[in-house]
């Protein structure tokens, strides 16, 4: 899956899409490199690590985070995800 993510707000980079599957839970701790859904509609990147009380449904992670931060932190950045088996 490819899609276009814009930066958020300075930790993590969104693309929005409606409907998306959700099962929240509160991690606590956001890693570098966490895949989450906000609500139902919007895919979220996180670049930096950080502690959160919000409540996020769990997606997913990158496997090799490094150049994560330098990758997105811009305006706009096109993101291609593939599942690992």
């Amino acid at each position: 899956m490819t899609v276009t993510m814009g930066e958020l707000t300075g930790n993590e980079n969104f693309f929005r899409e409606e409907s998306l599957p959700a099962n929240t839970q509160r991690p606590g701790q956001i890693h570098t490199s966490d895949l989450m859904l906000c609500g139902s509609d919007c895919l979220v990147l996180f670049y930096e690590s950080f502690s959160s009380s919000y409540s996020y449904p769990a997606s997913g992670q990158i496997n090799d985070p490094d150049g994560l931060s330098f990758a997105l932190v811009r305006d706009s950045v096109e993101v291609t995800f593939q599942a690992v088996p």
